[in-house]
């Protein structure tokens, strides 16, 4: 079930990597950008998705192996795991059952 009151965030990417995942403190995880806890993406992987940053301030993609997959502007076929894909201004990352990253440079 979609969740009621959703709002979109706000995330500054700082790094070299930002991981996309759901806490686990039993095994240390703990990512950046946290989907998880009380009205969190229930289909979100402890580690769904890793953000590198490239020169250039452009990002690329992986995903280390999340159960349910990555998507990148809504198709349907997930991106390999443990490929890195380039990612260009305004793509939408889709994760989980319903959460949307949007990529915007600022």
């Amino acid at each position: 079930t979609f969740p009621a009151g959703g709002r979109p965030r706000r995330v500054s990417l700082q790094g070299d990597r930002v991981h996309v995942g759901r806490r686990s403190q039993s095994r240390g995880v703990t990512p950046e950008i946290d989907l998880g806890g009380p009205g969190g993406d229930p289909a979100i992987s402890h580690v769904h998705a890793i953000l590198l940053a490239r020169p250039g301030g452009t990002w690329s993609l992986l995903d280390p192996g999340s159960t349910n997959g990555t998507t990148i502007n809504g198709t349907a076929n997930p991106i390999p795991h443990h490929v890195e894909v380039p990612l260009n201004d305004s793509d939408r990352i889709y994760v989980g059952a319903w959460t949307v990253i949007i990529i915007q440079k600022g």
